[in-house]
C-alpha cells in the first residue's frame, strides 16, 4: 500500500471528522450520525496505518483523532488517573524514545565540550590562574564545592534545585522555536560550566571527590537536561526541515509532544532533585550514593527503551493535541 495516496486519499474525511469534533456541542442530528460514521470510518482507517507500519506519526495522529472523536461520541471521559497513568505509560516515554537520537546526540556533544573543557583547565596553569586566585581556586576545591550540597536543610534544598533544574529544562526546550539558537547557547554554558568545575577539582588534585558529588545526581539530572535540549532542537530543526508536512502543522505537532516532555521531566527532575537533596553529601558512603544515582539512570533508560519502544511502535507520538484529556490538571 502506498501510504501517502492512503493518506491523500481519505485527507478529506478526517478534516470533516476533526470539524465535526471541533464543533460536537452544537451539531445537528444530521451531523451527529456523520460524526459517528466518520468516527467508525477513521477507527479503519487507523488499524490499516497501523498494519502498514510505513507511517508512525500518521498513525499516532490518527489514534489521537480517533480517540478525541470517541470522546464525543461516547461523550464519556476518563478520570484522572486514567489520564495520568495513560501520560506515563504511553505519551511520555513515546516522545523519549521516538526523539532518543536527538538528546542522545546532545549527550555526547555536551560532555564532549565538559571535557575537553575540563582537561584544558586542568592542565594549563595559565586558563586555571584567569579563574581566580589561588586561594579562591582552593577555597572552591576544598570547602565551598562539597559544602554546597549540605549548607542548607535538605528539603529546602531538594526544592530549590528541582526548580532550577525544571527551569533549565524548561528554556532548553521553549527555546527551539527560535530554530534552536538559544538552545544551544543553554547547553553550551552548562557544558562549560560543569567541565570549568571538574577542571578546577582536577588541577588540585580532588577529581575522587568530584565524582563522588556529581554522579549520586548528576546522572538522571543531567540525562533530563539532555532530554530538552534533543527536544528543543528537534523542534528548531522542524522549522527548518518540516518534511511532507506543512511547516505549520510540523511545527504544532512537535510543539505538543515537546509539551508533554516538559511535563514528564518535572517527575524525573523530581527524583534527581531528592537524590541531590539527601542523596548527595549526606550519605558519606562513596559507592552507596553512587549506586543509588547508577539505579535511578538505569531505571531511566529501562522506562525509555521498553515501556517507550512499546508505546512508539503502536503508534504514540506524544502529540497531546488534547492535552487536558491527556494529563492531569489542577482542580
Amino acid at each position: 500500500m502506498d501510504i501517502d495516496v492512503f493518506a491523500a486519499a481519505h485527507a478529506r474525511e478526517w478534516e470533516r471528522l476533526d470539524e465535526l469534533v471541533r464543533r460536537r456541542r452544537s451539531l445537528t442530528g444530521e451531523e451527529v450520525d456523520e460524526l459517528v460514521e466518520l468516527y467508525q470510518r477513521v477507527s479503519t482507517h487507523l488499524s490499516v496505518v497501523r498494519a502498514s507500519g510505513q507511517d508512525p506519526v500518521l498513525a499516532g495522529r490518527l489514534s489521537s483523532q480517533v480517540a478525541r472523536a470517541r470522546s464525543a461520541v461516547t461523550g464519556s471521559h476518563a478520570s484522572s488517573w486514567a489520564d495520568f497513568a495513560g501520560f506515563f505509560t504511553s505519551v511520555f516515554p513515546a516522545v523519549l524514545y521516538r526523539l532518543r537520537w536527538w538528546w542522545i546526540g546532545v549527550t555526547v556533544g555536551t560532555l564532549t565540550v565538559s571535557t575537553v573543557t575540563g582537561v584544558w583547565i586542568a592542565t594549563n596553569p595559565d586558563v586555571l590562574a584567569a579563574l581566580g586566585t589561588p586561594e579562591s581556586i582552593a577555597r572552591y576545591v576544598e570547602h565551598d564545592f562539597a559544602n554546597y550540597y549540605v549548607e542548607n536543610p535538605p528539603g529546602s534544598f531538594a526544592a530549590q534545585v528541582w526548580t532550577n533544574n525544571a527551569w533549565v529544562a524548561a528554556q532548553a526546550i521553549i527555546f527551539g522555536v527560535a530554530f534552536g539558537l538559544p538552545t544551544l547557547g543553554v547547553l553550551f554554558l552548562n557544558a562549560v560550566n560543569l567541565g570549568m568545575a571538574a577542571g578546577m577539582m582536577f588541577s588540585l588534585d580532588r577529581g575522587d571527590v568530584f565524582f563522588a558529588l556529581i554522579l549520586p545526581h548528576g546522572l538522571l539530572e543531567l540525562t533530563a537536561v539532555f532530554v530538552a535540549g534533543g527536544v528543543g532542537l528537534k523542534l528548531g530543526w522542524t522549522l527548518v526541515s518540516p518534511g511532507p508536512r506543512t511547516r505549520l502543522r510540523a511545527l504544532g505537532e512537535e510543539a505538543r509532544a515537546a509539551v508533554a516532555v516538559a511535563l514528564g521531566l518535572v517527575a524525573v527532575l523530581f527524583v534527581s532533585g531528592l537524590i541531590e537533596g539527601l542523596v548527595t553529601g549526606w550519605i558519606t558512603n562513596t559507592w552507596l550514593a553512587i549506586g543509588i544515582g547508577v539505579v535511578a539512570e538505569a531505571l531511566f533508560f529501562a522506562y525509555v527503551f521498553t515501556v517507550g519502544r512499546k508505546a512508539h511502535q503502536e503508534g504514540e507520538t506524544g502529540d497531546i493535541e488534547n492535552a487536558p484529556a491527556a494529563v492531569p490538571v489542577a482542580g
